[in-house]
């Protein structure tokens, strides 16, 4: 599974940060030995306990996040807080010993319905623990709407953050779901996103750069 999804070539990114590298620094190739990923905690709306697993590439260029209970809705049948719904994943990564890494890309991908005149809102930011927090990266997808949907952005070789190395930082995943009404009727429809996909589960793909330890 994650290999055919590595290989779609769709992704979307992580980005910004205070610790960048210059385009020289270009990422090498992933470690022979394996990462190690633990998610430390894991909360939000969007993300129930038990709803949200960390699974690693056996080549160890990604790693997916599988979301299953990952749902924001407004009208008919929803409640008001579920509008909007958030997940903060807060993972350490076991990196073999003189390297370190960078989140170079991410793709998310779910379902969408939203009347007309509705709107909604995939928002992401990453950081690691102890630094600064990046600015978000969103996307907005207008009504009608009824179809499965997917956000892409890269990262440039320079804006790259990488993890500081001899240190073990954990790293945080920040993601947002939010429907609007606008001007749509929710007293008669119902408009809603998912990060979710036929079966279920959406899996979400990391993408990691490499490189050695000074």
């Amino acid at each position: 599974m994650l290999r055919a999804l590595a290989a779609t070539g769709v992704v979307a990114s992580l980005f910004g940060g205070t610790i960048a590298q210059s385009s020289s620094a270009l990422p090498t190739t992933p470690p022979p030995d394996k990462i190690v990923i633990d998610v430390a905690t894991v909360n939000g709306s969007g993300c129930p306990a038990g709803t949200a697993a960390v699974a690693v590439a056996p080549d160890n260029t990604a790693f997916t996040v599988t979301y299953s209970s990952y749902l924001a809705q407004i009208g008919l049948g929803s409640k008001p807080t579920d509008f909007r719904k958030n997940c903060q994943l807060n993972l350490r990564v076991h990196v073999p010993q003189g390297f370190t890494y960078a989140i170079a890309s991410a793709d998310y991908r779910g379902f969408a319905h939203l009347e007309k005149g509705a709107k909604a809102v995939q928002r992401a930011n990453y950081y690691f623990q102890g630094s600064p927090q990046t600015d978000s990266l969103s996307h907005q997808f207008n009504g009608p709407y009824d179809d499965n949907w997917q956000a892409t952005d890269t990262v440039s070789v320079a804006a790259l953050v990488w993890a500081p190395c001899g240190e073990q930082r954990n790293f945080n995943i920040n993601t947002e779901l939010r429907v609007n009404a606008g001007t749509s009727d929710p007293t008669k429809t119902t408009s809603f996103m998912t990060m979710d996909s036929t079966d279920g589960d959406i899996n979400t793909v990391y993408r990691l750069a490499w490189k050695y330890c000074p």
